[in-house]
């Protein structure tokens, strides 16, 4: 029996459980895809979108490890890093404001914006460049990229979406309506649609001018969240590519709002919003 210490965290309803494990012996206690099953249950764990484990990197200030609640690592998750940075500063785990990440997916550099007790209440995230070639993302099709590709569904309809890799893959499809659409149904397909080899999360969109959008986002391996992070950063570029905003914008999630910029001199996608400590405490494993 190990004793492990965590925190319960939310980005936009977005929640996570956060752990050091700079010295490896979470790891060497449970692997961390069934970690991330067992304390990811809302019934019999703590409960949460994910697990984020703090680890240390060779050439980077510090590394992001995650897992999803069915155990399948991701590469990176904008809402998680913010809490991930707001850890790191307040834990004074890293004393500087600006951290360079190492993740699966790549680097990401946060910056914390702090209040005059020295408290995070926002992060501002350089989320790196948009993937947009369909080898990288990975995304089965013929063309160089996929703006508005028609793909085939299993029951006949056929689904137009922009797909973009933000850290990991995501399929933007936008609609008329939001509550028109059954987020279940259509998420849980497109996850798993033999053209995305690696599986995808799914944004749904509804424009509502542009500098607006109103989302709804179906995750891979974690199903229907409040937010996702690299998925609002996925959805500014497929509507920026497709003429439907300008290169700022704020997207409203069921969790809240983010602010998202497409630096087009850097091509570098920033991404502002908040974090939050819901409870601290220690489990058994």
């Amino acid at each position: 029996m190990t004793e492990i210490a965590f925190s319960k965290m939310e980005g936009l309803g977005n929640d996570f459980i956060v752990m050091d494990d700079r010295h490896g012996a979470i790891a060497g206690a449970m692997p961390y895809p069934l970690l991330a099953k067992k304390l990811c249950d809302r019934h019999f764990g703590i409960g949460g979108d994910g697990i984020i484990l703090v680890r240390t990197a060779a050439d980077h200030d510090i590394r992001f490890v995650i897992y999803n609640s069915d155990g399948s690592e991701a590469g990176m998750c904008g809402n998680g890093m913010r809490c991930f940075a707001k850890y790191l500063y307040e834990k004074k785990i890293l004393p500087q404001k600006q951290i360079r990440v190492e993740t699966a997916a790549g680097t990401v550099i946060p910056l914390v914006d702090v209040d005059a007790d020295n408290q995070v209440t926002s992060v501002m995230v350089d989320m790196g460049e948009p993937v947009l070639a369909c080898r990288k993302i990975p995304f089965v099709s013929d063309a160089g990229t996929a703006v508005e590709e028609i793909i085939d569904m299993e029951d006949g309809q056929k689904v137009t979406a922009t797909v973009v890799n933000v850290g990991n893959p995501h399929a933007v499809v936008f609609v008329e309506n939001l509550s028109d659409v059954d987020i279940t149904k259509q998420g849980r397909a497109l996850e798993i649609h033999p053209r995305f080899p690696e599986k995808t999360n799914v944004e749904f969109i509804q424009v509502m001018d542009d500098r607006t959008l109103q989302m709804k986002v179906w995750e891979r391996g974690a199903g229907i969240t409040l937010a996702c992070g690299t998925g609002a950063c996925a959805a500014l570029t497929a509507a920026h590519l497709t003429g439907r905003t300008k290169n700022q914008v704020t997207v409203c999630l069921d969790g809240g709002a983010l602010s998202i910029f497409w630096d087009k001199k850097t091509n570098h996608l920033f991404k502002t919003g908040p974090s939050r400590l819901v409870f601290e405490g220690v489990i058994r494993v």
